[in-house]
Order: C-alpha cells, then sequence, then structure tokens
C-alpha cells in the first residue's frame, strides 16, 4: 500500500463500530425504491458531518456528497440505496419487520435482500475516512447514493433531475457490489460483467366459458401454457451454446375458478443477456411465439406486449479496470480475484455513460469464510449459500464492511493518491488534458 492509502485507511479503526450501527439500523429499516426518505436523510446528515457539500432530493430521494481538494480527477463512486418487497428470514436481531405501501398500492413486507445496505454503509465510511485525510489526496470525490435500483428507474431519473448540472464532470465512475462469495473476497472483470435485464408482461385474449364446455370458448390459458413451453427453446434452440443468455417465465396468471375458463391470461417474463444483437433476436423470438400461439389458437384480439424494466448491460472498461486491479491486487493480494460473469442486472453504467465516461464495477464477497468453505468443500456452496434476493441473505457485517471500504479507497486513491513530490494528484495532468 503506498503512503496515500495508508493515511486514508489509518482511520479505519476509528469509524469501524459507527459504519457497523448504521449499516444494521440501515438493514432493519429497509425503504422501497423512490420511497427512501429515511435512508436518504440519515445518508445527507452523515455527509454533512464529514464535511462534504451536499445535495438531496435528485431524482426524488437521490443523494450526493462532494469533497474537493487541489487539482486532480474527479472520481464518481456510487452506492444503490433501496429495498425488495420480500419478508425477511435471516433471524438475525436486527431483522426487518417493516411494511410498506408499493407503486401499485399494496401492502408489502420490506427486506434490504440485495446488500444495498452494505454499499450504502462502505461509501460513507469511505466519504469519512476521505474527509479526515484530505492532505493525503487531491482531486474531488463525488459520493452518489442512488434511489430504485431494483426498478432500473432510479439512475435515470437522477439524470433527468439534471444530475449533470448538479455535481462536478466526473472523469472515472467506480462502484461494488456485495455478492455470495467468502468475506474478504474482491473480484475484477474487464468487458461484459453484469446482463442487461428486460422484463415484460404479454397478455393473451381468449373468450370465457363454461368448464364443462370448452368448445364454446377459447381457452388462453392454454396459449399461456404452450406459450410458456416455446419459449424454453428460444436459448436452447436458437441462440449459439456459447453465447450466455436466459429467458425466465416468471409468473402465469389466469382466471379464479376451476370451473370457468377465463378469457384472459397474462404471462411474465425475464429475459438476459450481454450482447446487443442477441437481445434484439431473444426479444423479437418472443414476440414471434407469443404471436403465432395466439392466431394458433384463434385468438379473438391480438396479444398485448408491455415493458415493465430494462436494464443496460454492465461492460467494464478495460484500462479503468485494470488500474483497478492492480491497485487491489497490490492491497489484498490472494483475495483480489477475477470474478465471473454474471446474470444479475444494473443501472448504474447509465450515469457514466451519460457523462461519457469510463467505469468499472467489482464485487465484494458477503458470505461468512467458514460457512463458505464448508459449502465448497461439500460442493453445494450454489444451493446452501443464500443469493441475493433470498429471504435468508444476510451479509456477515465483518469482514464485509471493512473489505467493501478498503476496495472503494484503494480504487479511487488509483487517481487521487498525492504525489509526494507535486502535492498533487498522480492523474491530475491526465486529468487536466
Amino acid at each position: 500500500m503506498d503512503d496515500s492509502g495508508t493515511a486514508v485507511l489509518a482511520g479505519l479503526d476509528g469509524i469501524r463500530g459507527g459504519v457497523e450501527d448504521f449499516y444494521r439500523d440501515l438493514h432493519a429499516n429497509p425503504e422501497l425504491g423512490f420511497q427512501e426518505h429515511r435512508t436518504a436523510a440519515k445518508v445527507a446528515e452523515a455527509l454533512r458531518r464529514a464535511g462534504c457539500e451536499v445535495t438531496e432530493g435528485i431524482g426524488g430521494t437521490g443523494v450526493v456528497g462532494v469533497l474537493s481538494r487541489g487539482r486532480g480527477p474527479a472520481v464518481l463512486l456510487r452506492a444503490d440505496m433501496d429495498a425488495l418487497p420480500l419478508r425477511e428470514d435471516t433471524g438475525l436481531p436486527y431483522s426487518s419487520e417493516v411494511t410498506a405501501t408499493d407503486a401499485e398500492g399494496a401492502e408489502q413486507p420490506v427486506m434490504h435482500a440485495c446488500g444495498h445496505d452494505v454499499h450504502v454503509a462502505c461509501l460513507l465510511g469511505f466519504a469519512q475516512l476521505m474527509a479526515r485525510a484530505t492532505d493525503a489526496w487531491s482531486g474531488t470525490v463525488i459520493a452518489l447514493f442512488q434511489p430504485s435500483e431494483e426498478t432500473g428507474g432510479g439512475a435515470r431519473a437522477m439524470l433527468a433531475d439534471d444530475l449533470a448540472g448538479k455535481i462536478p464532470k466526473p472523469d472515472v465512475a467506480l462502484a461494488q457490489h456485495v455478492l455470495p462469495y467468502p468475506a474478504g473476497y474482491v473480484g475484477t472483470r474487464s468487458g461484459s460483467f453484469l446482463s442487461a435485464a428486460d422484463s415484460l408482461r404479454v397478455t393473451f385474449h381468449g373468450r370465457g366459458a363454461h368448464g364443462s364446455a370448452p368448445q364454446s370458448g377459447i381457452d388462453p390459458v392454454i396459449m399461456a401454457a404452450m406459450t410458456a413451453v416455446r419459449l424454453q427453446t428460444v436459448v436452447s434452440r436458437e441462440v449459439a451454446a456459447t453465447t450466455p443468455a436466459v429467458l425466465t417465465v416468471g409468473s402465469i396468471q389466469a382466471g379464479q375458478s376451476s370451473n370457468v375458463i377465463p378469457d384472459r391470461a397474462t404471462m411474465q417474463l425475464s429475459v438476459r443477456t450481454y450482447d446487443p444483437a442477441v437481445r434484439e433476436q431473444v426479444l423479437a423470438s418472443i414476440e414471434r411465439i407469443v404471436r403465432a400461439e395466439a392466431e394458433a389458437s384463434g385468438a379473438p384480439a391480438e396479444p398485448e406486449f408491455e415493458r415493465l424494466a430494462d436494464f443496460p448491460a454492465t461492460v467494464n472498461d478495460a484500462a479503468t479496470t485494470e488500474t483497478v486491479a492492480r491497485a487491489f491486487a497490490a492491497h489484498f493480494g490472494d483475495d483480489a480475484h477475477t470474478i465471473d460473469l454474471q446474470t444479475a442486472s444494473e443501472d448504474m453504467s447509465e450515469i457514466p455513460q451519460a457523462f461519457g465516461i469510463p467505469y468499472t464495477y467489482w464485487g465484494i464477497g458477503g458470505t461468512d469464510p467458514a460457512e463458505y468453505a464448508r459449502a465448497q468443500r461439500r460442493g453445494t456452496a450454489a444451493q446452501d449459500i443464500p443469493s441475493n434476493h433470498s429471504p435468508h441473505f444476510a451479509p456477515v457485517p465483518q469482514p464485509t464492511l471493512d473489505t467493501g471500504i478498503r476496495a472503494l479507497t484503494t480504487a479511487a486513491l488509483a487517481w487521487l493518491a498525492r504525489d509526494p513530490g507535486t502535492g498533487e494528484s498522480r492523474s491530475a495532468e491526465s486529468a487536466a488534458s
């Protein structure tokens, strides 16, 4: 570790307890997307205490804290704040018992089942450390706390609310996600990392009838069932075996009685792809199969297609990722890895793309290392280690939080570390050019 990293991270012992308390409080008090009012207020308060210039309410509940110290690059680091409509089943003493009304007016249990509480706590810890050691770095830190990642709308909302006019122009963007790897693990990947995602709702129209007289109706349940089966051939028969893609039918809903043929059925689909051409191919195949099945069944009306959400692919810039990977190797040693391609999706990349800047996004582990090792020895890690979005997902506070803070600090200082000869960031010249 260089002198800048040593100086900044020397303060970690002094903030660790506060970061852990903040994490547990956030975990116990999760909020759904665009409802993160309590979270945003606590984040803004903590950033102000650290000495940041704070802007609140960007895109509804988004918060940005800015620290500037001399000449050098501007580094944007992003954390997401929202939770999921899920009932927690971790047994933790700080488990969530929160419920909230979702966007459709339904009362839902709420849980931080994706680790966004870890992301927020780590970015706040990083901001506190950087604020306490301003003599060790030069440039600008932009700590961005984004709402509603889970819906795919949070980044867009912040950009539509003139994010570019409210913060300094960043030169590079960095972000991380806690994943079901052993705590202490950090993993980078150049190029494709997270998939693009498209969520669709399809409505089939039939003709209702008595269950005893199916000849009088046109059964949309059959349309949906046959379509669900045929859609499984899109990836297996239309996409090359060497090209990753996932098509999942997550929901089919129709009727309310065993003795009534309903007049409609709805199906919800999720598509994950990495290549833009494959993405368009799979979506076109879905529409072709849905329309063909409706026509084959003699449907009285065309099926309807509704786009529920879409996420861009996360494609890490090669040079930026290499810079971070080298810094991680020097700091974390054997705990620094190349991470596998992930089929999860994110909207973080929309922010650097809007600014026209490079970015990299990495993973950190959150599972108890001993538990993970036991599961690996059994060959059951995929089954036994709760994944993100599971009601059992519960990152261990340590060393997860320390690792996340160290990763953000190490990555940011690859641009912001002060040159002892000039007193300026080592990247100042390239940032100004």
